[in-house]
């Protein structure tokens, strides 16, 4: 297992925290480290995308193949940051019991497919699905933070984040799950972390349809106030109009 690339990766994300902690001193920890994971997001999907679509080989039909070389390196990235994030959740006490057992599963899901050397395919496609729509997770905490979530930009990024979400991840990881079930190279070990993880973003994803649910819920229930009011204020002008006349 590359042990140097993991530490390496740690330290690096661990120096990119600091270095954000001192720019932005009158920030609070949870700022900068979700600078550290918008960083890390923008980061692994680009360098998966790579691995998944260009240098190969590709993840549906080379389930459980031996690594490469670019897909040890990005998992070797991807480990460094969880390893750096989950330490931080567990200092700052700040993540659930399902996102922590998110990150404990990734974890030993990024472990087993470096320590086997195999299965690293599949593993960055994952990743690949599971960080895509992080970057809008973190934008949308930072524009409530900044008062600008409740805008038609606040609106947008939401809409894209379930559509991505569903679609992506539920969608999508449901033929790669599929894939790697029914994939002979691929260990029993690797399969039943794949349910896991499966498992879990069924969880997201109801949490997720619960949410959509209720914002669109609160929309419609503002527009239909909002509309009432017009025709309020529109009967009232027509009253005082016909009164003058």
């Amino acid at each position: 297992m590359p042990v140097l690339e993991v530490t390496c990766s740690l330290i690096g994300w661990l120096c990119l925290y600091l270095l954000l902690c001192c720019t932005f001193s009158k920030r609070t920890p949870e700022w900068n480290c979700r600078l550290v994971t918008l960083s890390h997001g923008v980061l692994i999907v680009l360098l998966t995308a790579y691995v998944v679509f260009v240098d190969g080989p590709w993840p549906l039909t080379h389930a459980g193949t031996e690594n490469t070389e670019m897909q040890t390196f990005a998992l070797a990235v991807c480990l460094g940051y969880f390893f750096f994030d989950i330490g931080w959740c567990v200092c700052y006490r700040t993540e659930g019991p399902v996102m922590m057992a998110h990150h404990a599963a990734s974890i030993a899901g990024i472990l087993l497919a470096l320590f086997m050397g195999e299965s690293g395919c599949e593993t960055c496609g994952v990743i690949f699905g599971s960080e895509l729509t992080n970057p809008l997770l973190q934008t949308r905490w930072f524009l409530r933070q900044l008062g600008l979530y409740d805008s038609l930009l606040g609106d947008a990024v939401d809409l894209l984040f379930i559509v991505l979400f569903a679609t992506v991840r539920v969608g999508v990881g449901t033929v790669m799950f599929y894939c790697e079930l029914t994939s002979p190279r691929t260990s029993l070990i690797m399969k039943l972390g794949g349910v896991a993880m499966y498992g879990l973003a069924w969880v997201f994803m109801v949490d997720i349809a619960r949410f959509g649910y209720k914002k669109s819920r609160a929309k419609y229930k503002k527009w239909m106030e909002n509309h009432k009011l017009k025709e309020n204020n529109t009967q009232k002008v027509d009253g005082h109009l016909d009164k003058s006349d």
